[in-house]
């Protein structure tokens, strides 16, 4: 298949330019999002800022609440950003389209990020809100029978971690699982295709990978943990099912399909579904420049999975 224009424009044209060799530095990274320009958004019906009680620190949520009366069935949201970027601010748009596809009340989960709070951090902070959403469901005018959990990048490897955590232990029931192009596995581009194919050039870069992994995961002690890295867990049977979307321009589609198929195995619903022409963080990168109508269906399709 052929790049999509609009995103070989985006990494030509808007991606910053680094001297030939050098490899960004999360100082780069982190810089270079604080610096993009918010694209437009969609009007939801009410939306707040709140803090939550954490494991070690009060937690910040946004709330997106929909048209309508309610109770309203729920997501949990988590944000991408190789566990080291990314905010409620980052991700607002996208959380505002799927609030207006799906009519759910979401909640997005702005977690502790590595490397100044390096795994188990963002899951257990994920996890605890997502508990706290749940008990507090019918406060926030939600169903607690009907709350899924969704994410991409990884978010997408939190919430399904979340998901994992949640048939582990008591205090929280998720009812599906929406996962955009995932991060589950840990860092081994030797092991896929698709990081071979798509290792740079196509905005997501190996290298950044290699960073990412190396400050999310820094403790031997973790280095097999499959709270980490899902796809490696013994058991993925009873998991909520799931619906993920990949890109076929990403270094991370093989293991996000190669989940899917896992999850197949155990007995699990799981619909994996894969954007031709499209790369990493394509539903980021359609808001910054003002084209969500090129994947309206795919925000369809996310509402339709919800709300079968």
């Amino acid at each position: 298949m052929v790049l999509n224009p609009k995103m070989k424009y985006f990494i030509e044209n808007l991606l910053p330019k680094y001297p030939e060799g050098y490899t960004p530095t999360l100082e780069d990274i982190r810089a270079r999002v604080s610096t993009v320009p918010p694209g437009s958004v969609e009007e939801v019906h009410d939306v707040y800022d709140r803090t939550i009680p954490g494991p070690e620190n009060d937690i910040p949520i946004r709330i997106y609440t929909p048209e309508g009366d309610g109770p309203f069935p729920i997501v949990v949201y988590f944000h991408g950003g190789g566990f080291v970027y990314g905010g409620l601010e980052s991700h607002d748009a996208v959380c505002r389209s799927i609030v207006k596809t799906s009519q759910h009340l979401l909640v997005s989960v702005d977690y502790r990020l590595a490397p100044e709070n390096p795994f188990p951090a963002a899951p257990n902070d994920c996890f605890t809100a997502a508990k706290w959403v749940y008990q507090n469901a019918v406060e926030l005018n939600g169903d607690p029978t009907k709350l899924s959990v969704a994410g991409d990048s990884a978010g997408g490897n939190l919430a399904t971690v979340v998901a994992l955590m949640a048939k582990e232990q008591d205090g929280l029931e998720i009812t599906k699982q929406v996962l955009l192009y995932p991060v589950v596995d840990h860092y081994q581009p030797e092991k896929y295709a698709s990081y071979i194919e798509n290792g740079s050039g196509y905005f997501l870069t190996t290298d950044a990978m290699a960073l990412f992994s190396k400050l999310y995961v820094q403790s031997e002690e973790y280095a097999e943990d499959y709270h980490a890295a899902p796809i490696t867990a013994p058991d993925l049977s009873g998991l909520p099912p799931a619906f993920i979307i990949t890109a076929e321009f990403d270094p991370l589609r093989d293991e996000g399909e190669m989940y899917g198929a896992k999850l197949r195995e155990t007995g699990v619903s799981a619909m994996v579904r894969r954007e031709k022409g499209l790369v990493h963080g394509f539903f980021n990168l359609f808001s910054l420049i003002d084209s969500k109508e090129d994947i309206s269906d795919t925000y369809e399709a996310i509402g339709e999975f919800l709300n079968k």
